[in-house]
């Protein structure tokens, strides 16, 4: 504990609170990240085999098949693909819609944390750059006719990393954000295929289309 209180003091004496803001911001955010891979390794985003192979044998009406298939499958869409197979298209496909996006919001709950780190951040860094020039031309004015070079190239440098150090935070998150992102597009766009295809299967379809259809579908 006293190495990190030491620590933690030069790095205020170095940068100034600001520094220390995004030091501690930096912690949290990286807590956020794990958190949020954990949950997603844990409800089984982007591993659909199962469901996949459920909802392929379902449009091919071996309903059983996709049943066996749908009971093994570990995806935290599993239970809403397993309302829609028990239902039916209709009002039960808003229900579905509305459970899937639940779902959803839990899954995307702590993004709009990182978005807000990632706009934030430099913006914080950028802020103490500009309190430390300030600083640093005030010594500057203080030191009168007899002014030392190094004395505000030293308040400069000091100044700059506040810079540095809020892109250093902003950048990954930014980087990490916009890959979480793209995983939950990905899942929107399963869920929406799979729902689709539990409530019109093509066998399905196919069986209740009018006999012309069948002809041509046939014939095609």
């Amino acid at each position: 504990m006293e190495r990190i209180e030491q620590a933690l003091i030069g790095v205020l004496e170095l940068g100034g609170p600001v520094v220390v803001a995004l030091l501690l911001t930096s912690v949290v955010t990286a807590a956020l990240v794990l958190y949020k891979l954990w949950q997603y390794r844990a409800a089984g985003v982007g591993r659909h085999i199962e469901l996949s192979h459920a909802l392929d044998a379902w449009d091919r009406g071996d309903e059983t098949l996709a049943l066996r298939h749908l009971a093994k499958s570990r995806s935290y869409l599993a239970p809403v693909i397993e309302m829609a197979v028990d239902g039916g298209p209709g009002e039960l496909s808003e229900r579905t819609d509305a459970e899937a996006e639940e779902r959803f919001s839990q899954l995307e709950r702590g993004l709009s944390a990182l978005d807000m780190v990632a706009q934030l951040a430099p913006l914080l860094g950028l802020f103490g750059t500009v309190l430390g020039m300030i600083e640093a031309f005030q010594k500057l004015q203080s030191a009168g006719s007899s002014v030392d070079p190094s004395l505000l190239a030293g308040g400069i440098w000091v100044a700059l990393l506040t810079t540095a150090a809020g892109l250093a935070v902003a950048m990954p998150t930014s980087l990490i954000l916009t890959w979480f992102e793209a995983r939950m597009h990905r899942e929107r766009v399963f869920a929406n295929r799979a729902l689709r295809t539990v409530f019109a299967p093509g066998q399905k379809v196919l069986r209740e289309a009018s006999p012309v259809m069948q002809s041509v579908a046939h014939g095609a």
